[in-house]
């Protein structure tokens, strides 16, 4: 409950100052609503949102006289970028099998859903920069502190493994249905997640630390941000050299 509530109040206080800034500079509704629509606005959007979810986290922990090693946070080691290549590959495919297995007992299923990043056609090099630094940086910190963080060590400190892996991947899953969004739940999204978080749980298990995880995270976002942004760019580009 406690990380449901921290992941709706950090969405909520982020909007705050992106809306609340055209207001101070004077604009007008049109100016106000182009600029949110940006990739800037929605670059800061995404700042605060994460910053006040790791600040949240650390609240808490601060007010239980505890601190960020308990769930995971310290300096990465080598063994960490080892073992999350293992893990990204084991993810991948995982993945891949219960997708196609899910594809084929659920033809209702809808592969082709495409989840909403809020980054629309970036032009520019400083655009593409922001929307890397949005999708492949600051998630993966932030939700791994929340997700893999406290909430799978406060669930490991009353369960054991599995059941704990497993609610965490629940929760973190839910999160990627994208629900109030106007759009159709997200299944395959929340699919993908669920596999992941069970992955990046059992890092967090064997590592002792978030930081396999983070970079597992940012792996799959990174996959994601080539075919999205830059695979696009790159065959323009080649049309327009031929």
């Amino acid at each position: 409950m406690l990380a449901v509530i921290i992941y709706i109040v950090a969405q909520f206080v982020s909007m705050l100052p992106v809306v609340i800034f055209p207001r101070l500079l004077g604009w007008s509704h049109d100016h106000a609503t182009e600029w949110l629509n940006t990739v800037g606005a929605q670059f800061w959007y995404v700042l605060f949102a994460e910053a006040v979810t790791v600040g949240c986290v650390w609240w808490f922990l601060r007010s239980q006289n505890k601190s960020m090693r308990l769930i995971g946070w310290r300096w990465p080691r080598w063994p960490d970028f080892a073992k999350a290549i293992a893990g990204y590959f084991v993810y991948l495919v995982i993945f891949l099998i219960v997708a196609a297995v899910a594809i084929q007992l659920i033809p209702a299923l809808n592969a082709d859903q495409k989840q909403q990043l809020g980054f629309d056609n970036p032009a520019g090099t400083i655009s593409l920069v922001l929307t890397f630094i949005s999708l492949v940086v600051l998630p993966p910190i932030a939700e791994e502190t929340l997700f893999r963080g406290l909430v799978y060590t406060g669930m490991r400190s009353k369960l054991r493994f599995i059941p704990a892996a497993i609610l965490t991947s629940l929760i973190f899953s839910s999160a990627h249905l994208q629900l109030g969004s106007g759009a159709p739940p997200l299944w395959t999204a929340a699919l993908d997640t669920f596999i992941l978080s069970l992955v990046l749980c059992y890092l967090r298990e064997k590592t002792g630390s978030l930081w396999a995880g983070i970079f597992v995270h940012a792996g799959k976002n990174s996959v994601a941000f080539w075919v999205l942004y830059l695979v696009p760019l790159l065959h323009i580009h080649w049309i327009n050299l031929v």
